[in-house]
């Protein structure tokens, strides 16, 4: 048997306490800590990496700008945009940071499949793009072997502060959504629907690995 992952969905919350939070559960965690994924929208923020140069940020504006532990550069999170946090042991899953990369891309590239949408991740600049438009981010810190953080995608939200920024680093990165690619389905919907992916994604990396049975 695969290894459990209790989903928790917080709802709307700021990012700040949720972020600590995150670094709580990590540094609090032990060897026998279930992994957790957490969803979550956020009110209007943008969020710059580690490495993140200010520069990026085009214009400031009211919206805050909260300096965080990821990798990557300055994004935007509002509300309408599904948040998903992998609070996962690596070494439980077997996975390196690349293919984790890797498989949360595919989950977003096979959602949008699901709903008749052509996408697909760049080893270049990580994310999920649809005809060269962004509608997927993702961002990881790895300590003592686990990870937190994880990725965001545009659903339906108000997309114009993306306007203020270069996306991920990226000058004249253009974002696109859901709503503009004709996908119908409610909020919640398309937020289970990517957990599942993400958990049969980790599910089926480990059996790859032929460290558990199907059974």
């Amino acid at each position: 048997m695969t290894p459990p992952i209790h989903i928790r969905a917080l709802g709307l919350v700021d990012y700040e306490p949720t972020w600590r939070a995150m670094q709580k559960f990590t540094a609090e965690r032990t060897a026998d800590t279930v992994d957790e994924i957490w969803l979550v929208q956020h009110p209007p923020t943008y969020t710059q990496g580690q490495a993140g140069k200010p520069e990026h940020l085009l214009n400031p504006t009211s919206i805050p700008v909260v300096k965080i532990d990821r990798g990557g550069q300055i994004t935007y999170h509002g509300p309408g945009q599904i948040v998903i946090y992998l609070l996962l042991d690596l070494r439980r899953w077997k996975i390196n940071v690349r293919d984790l990369v890797r498989l949360m891309e595919q989950a977003v590239v096979d959602l949008l499949a699901e709903h008749g949408v052509q996408a697909e991740g760049r080893t270049d600049a990580p994310g999920v793009y649809v005809h060269d438009a962004k509608i997927a981010a993702l961002g990881l810190k790895i300590k003592n072997g686990c990870c937190y953080h994880g990725l965001s995608f545009n659903v339906d939200m108000d997309l114009t502060p993306f306007d203020n920024i270069n996306p991920c680093g990226y000058q004249g990165l253009r974002v696109t959504q859901c709503l503009e690619l004709g996908i119908a389905p409610e909020f919640e919907e398309l937020q289970a629907e990517l957990t599942q992916n993400l958990v049969h994604g980790l599910q089926q990396h480990l059996l790859a690995k032929g460290s558990v049975s199907a059974g």
